[in-house]
């Protein structure tokens, strides 16, 4: 299968985001929908959740809503409040030597993911973020050197609370550091199990467990994979490799010095990369984000898509996977 991934550039969601959503809702709204629309949030209801924990980011909603068309449907989908279930793999760890980084796999079916690194500046600030039903965010970073990513925490626990990467929409627009992005994480729900990794251009890291019935759990780690302190669905486990994965990178983070080429190396290599696509667990991009230098590099094996905030660019970049069975 192939997937174009592609850069846009536009500080103020406006033709481009719109395209972009006319293009890729057909999809989202059958996944919005496949478990009937009595299952999911009144508009009033994700509004009014926006409104509580994320007011800052309510004008940014309303605006996208009406570049939507002003549909109840697609309001209640952009809220990101209580959505479907959705799961991915993902390996993603901080590198501290000369310089801090993130580095991350993200593992996913390549037919569910918007193929998109969209550069904006929506609310004043320049953010970088491979993009996830529209406008959350996956990976990504922002203009004060603050960068953040996800991976699926291992439990099949859903509750009240907005999908992760509109929470990491909201730290890219409003945080500045580390410190700042826990404090967010504490405060707002979220309704499924994930692990954020995030670090800033002074080297403060921080890995935070979230789950819809826990207690938010800050961690001193500076890697995640696919559980949180130990291992619950162990077929999830099993079939993704979280464990063999996170024994990997600790490893190499605590006895080894290895420079930065060494250590992203590693993840375009099993047992980081992944090519478990007809389970849906393929690694469809490496992401390494520089905080100091305000950069992104994307990797696939024998290729690199580069991008910083001093040079906004619209380009495309077309990746082929291996053929699988498609999972809807």
């Amino acid at each position: 299968m192939d997937l174009v991934f592609e850069k846009l550039y536009e500080t103020k969601a406006g033709p481009a985001w719109k395209d972009l959503f006319d293009r890729l809702w057909p999809a989202y709204e059958k996944w919005f929908l496949s478990e009937g629309i009595a299952a999911r949030q009144t508009y009033l209801a994700g509004l009014r959740a926006m409104k509580r924990y994320m007011p800052e980011l309510v004008p940014t909603y309303e605006h996208l809503c009406e570049l939507a068309g002003g549909g109840d449907l697609a309001a209640r989908f952009l809220s990101f409040y209580r959505p479907p279930l959705y799961l991915s793999g993902c390996s993603q760890a901080v590198w501290l030597g000369d310089e801090p980084m993130l580095v991350r796999n993200y593992d996913y079916a390549p037919e569910l993911c918007d193929g998109v690194l969209l550069d904006s500046a929506w609310n004043g600030r320049r953010v970088m973020a491979i993009s996830d039903g529209m406008w959350g965010v996956v990976d990504g970073l922002n203009d004060a050197g603050l960068a953040i990513s996800l991976t699926f925490g291992g439990r099949r626990v859903v509750g009240n609370g907005f999908g992760v990467p509109l929470i990491l929409r909201y730290i890219l627009e409003f945080c500045d550091t580390t410190k700042e992005a826990i404090a967010v994480l504490r405060r707002i729900p979220c309704h499924m199990a994930y692990n954020v990794t995030c670090v800033d251009r002074s080297g403060a890291y921080v890995t935070v467990y979230l789950s819809p019935d826990r207690d938010v759990l800050v961690k001193d780690t500076r890697v995640a994979t696919n559980h949180q302190e130990h291992v619950e669905w162990h077929l999830h486990a099993r079939v993704t490799a979280t464990v063999e994965r996170e024994r990997f990178l600790l490893q190499r983070l605590t006895m080894h010095e290895e420079p930065a080429e060494k250590f992203i190396g590693a993840f375009l290599k099993p047992p980081l990369y992944s090519t478990n696509f007809s389970r849906g667990f393929g690694t469809l991009y490496t992401s390494v984000y520089w905080p100091l230098r305000g950069g992104i590099d994307i990797h696939w094996p024998g290729a690199v898509w580069s991008h910083s905030f001093a040079e906004p660019t619209i380009e495309k970049r077309q990746i082929r996977y291996p053929d699988h069975v498609p999972l809807y």
